[in-house]
């Protein structure tokens, strides 16, 4: 089957790290014999946490060596190299296989390493059945066409206005620049659920609300992993119901 690749995107500090994580869960239980993979496209390098997993080398890691040797290295023999490279850094456990874009050790722009990321969502596009991206906050990987080729936007939101407005730019963004089947919003940590129940938000259909989780917050300050909490958790059912509505 071709690759179903579910980017989540929203505002920093919604919770967009923990849907990605309890999406990937439940894809996991859901389809134990799928080739699933979990990238971390956020500099603030958090899906890792979340999933319990180790990192051993980046992406940008991977982007700078490779880089250091292109004088002497031919175009095909660096692309040879970098899917070699990409599928031995890979950390596999728990049924799904791990990629970080690690954060360039340099202040300033993303654009080397998100440029390369672009090229890596192709290349894997053809090797996992699922692939979950966590990005960065905001519309940047938008707007420079580092998603285009996902089939899955996933826009999480809380109930603020600025939330909402992110959220709004980044679907207005993505109709232009995104070649997406689908797309939907989940409004997460509502202290209001019954004022996120419209139909539409911002023209987003709202696929699942999340209440206030305690476990959840309570397992992120313990430094547990999303596969500790319990299958009632909040944030576990609002992945599922999430999952559920895209048809995944």
């Amino acid at each position: 089957m071709a690759a179903k690749i579910i980017a989540v995107a929203g505002k920093g500090g919604v919770g967009k790290t923990s849907i990605s994580a309890a999406a990937l869960r439940e894809l996991v239980r859901l389809h134990p014999d799928a080739r699933i993979l979990a990238i971390d496209a956020d500099p603030a390098v958090g899906l890792s946490t979340a999933l319990g997993v180790e990192v051993r080398e980046t992406l940008d890691d991977i982007r700078k060596n490779l880089s250091a040797g292109a004088t002497k290295t031919q175009p095909e023999e660096l692309l040879a190299e970098a899917r070699f490279r990409l599928f031995d850094s890979m950390v596999e456990t728990r049924g799904f296989a791990f990629l970080a874009i690690g954060r360039p050790e340099t202040a300033g722009c993303y654009c080397a390493v998100n440029g390369y990321l672009k090229e890596v969502i192709s290349l894997l596009a053809g090797e996992f059945d699922y692939v979950v991206i966590d990005g960065e906050a905001g519309i940047e990987q938008i707007n420079r066409r580092v998603m285009e080729k996902v089939t899955h936007l996933l826009l999480v939101t809380d109930q603020s206005r600025k939330g909402v407005r992110v959220i709004e730019t980044i679907k207005r963004v993505a109709d232009e620049l995104v070649m997406y089947e689908r797309c939907g919003a989940v409004v997460n940590r509502a202290t209001r659920p019954e004022l996120a129940t419209e139909t539409e938000l911002a023209g987003v259909p709202v696929l699942a609300v999340i209440g206030a989780d305690a476990r959840q917050t309570r397992n992120d300050v313990e430094g547990r992993s999303v596969f500790d909490l319990p299958e009632d958790s909040q944030v576990i059912q609002g992945a599922r119901t999430a999952l559920e509505a895209f048809g995944l």
